[in-house]
């Protein structure tokens, strides 16, 4: 498959652009032995970083100085109640709310303060092997002053042989289970369609009907090379990658199954697929990110990923999308803010009758 130019062609460049230098800046080595950040979401100007030690780390964007440049700087941590590696973290704004899944446990907690929901209110779900929110709920904004009671959130949490389907609002209000003997390992949700990885196929769920049909394996290719699933949404679709054994297909799929606009390509299976509308961002195991159009499935640019630090080669695994962006230090607030001159101008003499 050819490659496109470094530069890109229909857009401004993307650039990689560093948010935290250190997560673990200020810590003891003793305390750092083997500990990685695994997951991270934003909200706002603070981003939440999850451990392979079980703890959450709150991080917040600053200009203290208006000589320096605005950085992340950390504004508290705390470990998880059983300090195991922390899988994912899912942002609810609509909710004020902050889902945390460890050792098959969904924990909840306040945004953006990431305090723990009592467990009198919100007890933790077990036996979680993954969840998903509808995608319509999350992009809810958040609740004003003067708003009314926030419309609750539909959450499905895959077991090992059923989805169980909730609401959720202030507690977790159970509706029904649906068996899934094939369980699953991905999900995600778009009103009453859900797309699940299983057993080596993606599968479309109809949660109302309790309804599922197989769309497409995760390889089509005769070879020992086992995919990790890829289920991204884009809008009112679907999103997922399958290896033929020579390149990677990703194709977009609507909520009842079928297959829509064109066909996105890629020469090796992708590490990690976003969005960042109207672009797909793949991270690719030669170390590169991949930007391709949605609308015509171009690929439009080619940056090469961040080099990992010295100290730990192995560190980067991913991208992480945030449906609310990241936002990036910069120099103009600074800039704006520093003391400058002003000449006043006195205005013409008012006569007095």
């Amino acid at each position: 498959m050819a490659s496109a130019p470094l530069a890109a062609v229909a857009v401004p460049p993307y650039q990689v652009q560093p948010l935290i230098d250190s997560v673990f800046s200020g810590l003891p080595a003793s305390a750092l032995e083997g500990v990685r950040a695994r997951c991270a979401q934003a909200y706002g100007s603070e981003i939440f970083v999850g451990c392979s030690n079980g703890e959450l780390m709150r991080f917040a964007l600053q200009a203290d100085d208006p000589n320096k440049l605005e950085s992340y700087t950390i504004l508290s941590r705390q470990s998880l109640p059983n300090e195991k590696p922390i899988d994912d973290i899912l942002l609810v704004p609509s909710i004020m709310r902050a889902l945390v899944q460890s050792d098959s446990r969904l924990y909840f907690y306040t945004i953006p303060s990431l305090d723990p929901v009592p467990s009198n209110v919100l007890q933790p779900v077990r036996h979680v092997v993954t969840f998903t929110v509808d995608h319509r709920h999350l992009t809810r904004p958040p609740p004003a002053n003067t708003a009314p009671v926030p419309q609750a959130v539909d959450l499905c949490i895959v077991k090992r042989n059923a989805l169980s389907l909730y609401s959720l609002r202030e507690k977790l209000f159970y509706q029904k289970e649906i068996p899934f003997p094939m369980g699953g390992t991905l999900a995600k949700r778009i009103g009453s369609a859900l797309c699940i990885a299983a057993q080596g196929y993606y599968n479309v769920v109809n949660l109302e009907k309790a309804e599922s049909f197989p769309l497409l394996p995760l390889s089509q290719a005769m070879d020992d090379f086992i995919p990790e699933p890829s289920i991204t949404v884009t809008g009112d679709e679907f999103l997922i990658c399958s290896w033929t054994g020579q390149n990677t297909l990703g194709l977009f799929i609507n909520t009842n199954g079928d297959p829509i606009r064109g066909t996105l390509e890629w020469p090796s299976y992708p590490k990690t697929v976003c969005l960042d509308y109207p672009y797909i961002t793949t991270l690719l195991p030669n170390d590169t990110i991949e930007i391709h159009n949605i609308e015509n499935q171009s690929l439009v640019q080619v940056i090469p990923a961040p080099a990992p630090s010295s100290s730990d080669p192995t560190e980067r695994t991913r991208l992480i999308s945030s449906l609310s962006g990241y936002l990036v230090p910069s120099t103009q607030r600074s800039s704006k803010m520093r003391m400058v001159p002003v000449r006043l101008l006195r205005g013409p003499d008012v006569a007095v009758s």
